[in-house]
């Protein structure tokens, strides 16, 4: 059996859970090798620990936060390597992987987060971004991170060749797998295009 090339990872975060696309590639043209939901908590406060913390006293608060923190990185890394064990049975090599990103947060203690409702919702966008951020380091991955508002703009530069043409591109992915290939399927593809191209 011939060795594959290499595959990559592209990753969408949502509240609780990610969106994965492994990408391969054949004669010249990107192949879905797998696309799944991978979850990111076991309990469903977690999918949202500061606003799961906001009615608690700063004590308490604090330590329901840092554990839900916590017990999300450890799943993260836990569906890492087991993504990255499901493309060793298969023989591929996973050459990097893409995490959609979003803008940097201040430095804000969990005090402060939890004073301003708006800031809650930004903390737990940023938190499971950043779980999947560390897990593919963990993990020993190339990590390719990606401004999730500037995709279409960042992969037309990356791979040089225009957003509309990789929107049909992605589209055509999706008629090829069948469902379910929404917009979230989308955008994780077009990601870990970016990071196979980038690998080569």
């Amino acid at each position: 059996m011939t060795r594959s090339p290499g595959v990559a990872f592209g990753l969408k975060a949502h509240s609780g859970w990610a969106a994965l696309v492994v990408l391969g590639e054949r004669d010249g043209a990107p192949v879905v090798i797998d696309r799944r939901r991978i979850e990111l908590v076991e309990e469903a406060w977690a999918r949202q620990p500061y606003h799961a913390a906001e009615n608690l006293k700063p004590q308490a608060a604090r330590e329901l936060v840092e554990r839900g923190v916590e017990a999300a990185r450890r799943m993260a890394v836990r569906e890492m390597q087991a993504a990255v064990e499901r493309e060793r049975r298969r023989e591929n090599d996973v050459t990097a992987c893409a995490v959609l990103v979003g803008d940097p947060m201040p430095d804000w203690s969990v005090d402060e987060i939890l004073a301003v409702h708006f800031r809650m919702h930004k903390a737990e966008g940023v938190l499971f971004r950043d779980v999947l951020v560390r897990a593919t380091r963990a993990c020993g991955l190339t990590l390719v991170p990606i401004p999730e508002k500037r995709l279409p703009a960042h992969a037309e530069q990356a791979l040089g060749i225009p957003a509309a043409s990789l929107a049909k591109k992605m589209a055509a992915l999706g008629k090829s797998v069948g469902p379910p290939w929404g917009k979230d399927q989308k955008d994780a593809a077009l990601a870990a295009l970016v990071a196979l191209r980038a690998r080569r």
